[in-house]
This record gives structure tokens, C-alpha cells and sequence, in this order.
């Protein structure tokens, strides 16, 4: 037996649910949020400034993930996501669809199943298992007009198009409003219901109404060093980084603060008060959906999951004419980004960004919340998780089951574990074989060790996440069986994922 196949085997018999020490509840109402480059310490939950009480208290009253892991992209996040299974091998349509997405097995199972949001998947959501749907089929789009970042406009009520007003119009309100309307409209007393609910924010453009950017303005003006040093202190404080993972030195790339003249930083003091906002925002619209929920009578039994897609977005893409024009953040005619200065800070205290497989491009918060359902609430999870966990586990607790094969055809694998048992009460499943890859970033987590590549540098680096959360002692010359033990890993397992790579797959063109 291959060292592969032996750790499959252990990690699939792992992932049963097993020796509970209080009754699984019944089904519960299933609600699952993804928001769009959120960093890893973004959250006041996860060592932030920014103010976040709706998110901070469900943390506090549920489970938070200290090492969960996406794709580090957006359209490839979601498509693990949504099959359990890596990115590359999913498709979800067509001749060629070899996946279901959740919304398709939880219907089967006799859930009403709601989405609205960002879908950014090939095909359309209502055409793949989702009853009701609203939202844009784009990346990324203007959060007051609409319109996408090539001028497009692709927005769906259900299978049609849908007109943006063109006054009083913001996405994250409106996402909030049509899921909430879906509930009312679509939610029966004794049938369950999954809602994915997928944020845009605080992907760029980087705007927000005035009230939520007035609110940050000044906060920022000392600089991303101090708001990094403060975040890492936090995070410290709450158990979520070990006091021995040194905080990494500012990236060659983020100039030192003072050196930048006085525009220079005012412009960045504002763009992250605009994320700020935006985030502040998305907390304001959880709880009034949260709120909803208390008002229906549901939330008891409702499982509520919190994620992000990726890390923090370094590309710089503000456009010249909001500067020269002088549009603030709540114009429609502006174009800000924050780039690598604020994004170091997002991901605090990783290195690296979206895109990358180093843990700031792929560790995010995770926050898990059912108050009939969690066992000792208010635990953090050392329990490493990923996307591809995400579907078997609410397959689990939905009493779903997924099969080998549809009309369409025969269907993949799933590549991820069960978590129930961590909602439950257990504290691990054992280690985790994980894999990674993005536009030739690499990495494989496999136990305590993980293998990184950038592509602009080509070669492999080796941590022990353990003992060096924040990849800071490249040990690839101290341990090189171990080197050679991961590699070989992870080329096996990259060799059985291309095995259902098809011509046209779930994020083609993305």
C-alpha cells in the first residue's frame, strides 16, 4: 500500500461520526455565508479592530477554526465549496458535469434550497439545484450601479435578468433583502432549509455607503505597522496564534509609511476605512438576518457557517480618474482597491496573499454556530479544516446522501472530511492530507508539515506549521526525506486530481 493510500484510508475511517456524548439533533436549517477577501484577522472575532459584534458574539457562542483553509481564489473557492471536491476536477454542467452541487443533493434530501449573491461558476445557480436565486453571475461588480468590471450587466431574479435600481441600490443590502424575502416566501414550518448567502464584500471596488466609511475615517492614519503589531497582540490574547510565531518582517514590497508622501497616505488612510465599512456593513446585514431567523422561530436549529474565499487582495487597481476626479468611496464613479500595505494587515500574521498557498492566501476565518447542535460552545477548533470539508459535513448533519452517479453521468469523489464530530464535541479527526495549487502557487499540508511554492521563485519550501504557524524557518535543507516524502505526495495526489480535469470545467474563463 502507497503512503498515499495508507493516509486515505486513515483519514477516511477518521471521519466518522462517532462516541457522541450528547444526541444529534434533528436536521437543522442550514445557512452558509461566504464573503469575498476577508483576510484572516478582519474580523474582531479574529484579533481586528474593525467593529463586528453580530459575527464576534456568534464566535463567541460557537466554534472558531484557528487553521482553515480555501483555495486562495475566488471562482475556484466556490467551486470546492459547493462540490467537496478540488477546484480542478469539478464540473457542474454540460456533457462533461461529473459534480453536484450542494444545493443539489440537499434538495434531494428534502431541503428548500435558496441562494443569493455572488456565483461566479459557469451556468446559472436555478439550473443547479438552487430553488430561488438572486444575485450577479460576475467576480466583481459596482456595489451601487451593478455593472461588472468589463461593463457588463449580470444580474438574475431567479432565471431572469434583473434591472439594478438606478437610485438607493447597494449589493450587500440587497443580497440581504432577497434572502431574507426567499425565507418568507419559500420557508414551510416543517421542512428544512439551506440558504448560501455569497457576499461580494470587501472585494474591490472598494465602496460603501458614507455613514460606514465616516465611521473609520482617521483610523488609519498612523499606518499599516500599527494596526499589524496591535491585530498579532490580539491574536495572541485570544488563543488563536501561539505566542512563539514571531510576527514576519513588513514584505520588501509594502513601503515603510513614513516615506510615502502626505496624498499617498491619505489615500490609503481612506481606502481602508472603506474596507473597514464594508465590512462593518457585512456584520450590520448578518444580524438582521440572524435577527430574521429569531423572529421565524428558526434559529435554534439553524447551523450557521462563516467563511471567506481567499485572503487579502494585494493588486493595486484603483483607477486613475477616481483620483484625478477626486470621487469619494460612496460615488458610484469611484474605483478604489487597497493593495499589498493593507492586505498584509488583513492577513495578519501570515505571509503571502490571495492567489498564494502560503497561509495568507489560504487560511481564513471560519466561525461555526447551532445552538442545539454545538457541544461546549465558545471552543476554538486546532482541528485543521478546508473547503472541501464543507459538503460532507453538511451532508452529515442533513441526513443526505450523496450518490455515485446521476443522469449526467458518473460523479466524482468527494475529497473532504466530515466535521460533525468537531461540532459535537471531539477535538480532532487526526491529521489531514491537503492540497493546493493555483496558477502554479503549490502547497500540500500533510499532518504537522506543509509544502510551499511561489511560482515567481519555483522552488519548494517546507514548514512545521506546529511549531512555525507563520512560515517563517524554510526547513527544506534541514529535513530533506521529509521534503521528499511531501513532494512525492503531493505530485501523486496532483496526478489523481488531473484525472478529472475536462476540457471545459466549473471555472473556466476565471
Amino acid at each position: 500500500m502507497t503512503i498515499l493510500n495508507r493516509f486515505l484510508l486513515v483519514a477516511a475511517l477518521s471521519s466518522g461520526v462517532c462516541g457522541f456524548s450528547m444526541a444529534t439533533p434533528s436536521r437543522p436549517d442550514i445557512v452558509l455565508i461566504m464573503v469575498d477577501d476577508l483576510g484572516f484577522s478582519d474580523l474582531g472575532s479574529y484579533g481586528g479592530e474593525i467593529e463586528t459584534p453580530i459575527l464576534d458574539r456568534l464566535a463567541e457562542n460557537g466554534l472558531r477554526f484557528r487553521e482553515f483553509y480555501n483555495t486562495a481564489k475566488c471562482a475556484q473557492s466556490r467551486a470546492s465549496l459547493l462540490s467537496g471536491r478540488y477546484w480542478p476536477e469539478v464540473t457542474f454542467i454540460g456533457e462533461e458535469k461529473n459534480s453536484l452541487t450542494v444545493a443539489e443533493v440537499l434538495k434531494a434530501a428534502g431541503y428548500t434550497t435558496l441562494m443569493s449573491g455572488k456565483w461566479h461558476l459557469q451556468g446559472e445557480p436555478v439550473d443547479q439545484g438552487f430553488e430561488r436565486y438572486f444575485g450577479h453571475l460576475s467576480g466583481a461588480v459596482n456595489f451601487f450601479t451593478g455593472v461588472d468590471t468589463r461593463g457588463k450587466m449580470r444580474w438574475r431574479l431567479n432565471a431572469d435578468e434583473f434591472e439594478v435600481p438606478e437610485t438607493g441600490f447597494y449589493a450587500t443590502d440587497a443580497m440581504t433583502d432577497y434572502a431574507i424575502r426567499f425565507l418568507d416566501e419559500m420557508v414551510e414550518p416543517d421542512k428544512p432549509f439551506f440558504l448560501y448567502l455569497a457576499y461580494n464584500a470587501p472585494h474591490y471596488p472598494l465602496q460603501a455607503k458614507q455613514e460606514d466609511v465616516e465611521k473609520y475615517m482617521g483610523r488609519y492614519d498612523e499606518g499599516w505597522e500599527p494596526i499589524r503589531k496591535a491585530r498579532y497582540a490580539n491574536l495572541i490574547q485570544l488563543g488563536l496564534v501561539d505566542p512563539d510565531d514571531p510576527l514576519p518582517p513588513r514584505p520588501d514590497e509594502v513601503p515603510a509609511w513614513e516615506t510615502l508622501d502626505e496624498s499617498t497616505r491619505a489615500e490609503h488612510g481612506l481606502t481602508m476605512a472603506t474596507f473597514a465599512g464594508m465590512v462593518d456593513c457585512l456584520d450590520q446585514n448578518i444580524g438582521r438576518l440572524v435577527d430574521h431567523l429569531e423572529r421565524m422561530g428558526r434559529w435554534e436549529n439553524t447551523l450557521f457557517i462563516f467563511l471567506s474565499d481567499n485572503g487579502g487582495c494585494p493588486f493595486q487597481r484603483t483607477r486613475e480618474a477616481t483620483r484625478t476626479e477626486g470621487y469619494m468611496p460612496w460615488d458610484s464613479r469611484s474605483f478604489y482597491t487597497y493593495d499589498e500595505g493593507w492586505a498584509h494587515v488583513s492577513n495578519t500574521p501570515f505571509r503571502y496573499f490571495k492567489q498564494d498557498q502560503h497561509e495568507g492566501g489560504i487560511s481564513t476565518p471560519l466561525i461555526v454556530h447551532w445552538p442545539v447542535g454545538i457541544e461546549q460552545p465558545g471552543r476554538l477548533v486546532h482541528q485543521p479544516g478546508h473547503l472541501v470539508d464543507i459538503a460532507p459535513t453538511l451532508y452529515s448533519v442533513a441526513g443526505a446522501e450523496y450518490p455515485q452517479s446521476d443522469p449526467g453521468g458518473q460523479l466524482g469523489e468527494l475529497r473532504g472530511l466530515n466535521l460533525a464530530p468537531l461540532f459535537y464535541g471531539e477535538s480532532s479527526l487526526g491529521p489531514r492530507l491537503l492540497w493546493q495549487y493555483f496558477s502554479k502557487n503549490r502547497g500540500l499540508r500533510y499532518g504537522d508539515w506543509k509544502l510551499s511554492m511561489l511560482k515567481e521563485i519555483g522552488e519548494w519550501e517546507l514548514y512545521h506549521i506546529p511549531s512555525d504557524r507563520t512560515e517563517t524557518e524554510n526547513l527544506i535543507h534541514v529535513y530533506p526525506e521529509k521534503a521528499r516524502v511531501l513532494k512525492e505526495l503531493f505530485h501523486t495526489l496532483d496526478a489523481d486530481i488531473q484525472l478529472g480535469v475536462t476540457p471545459i470545467n466549473a471555472v473556466h474563463g476565471n
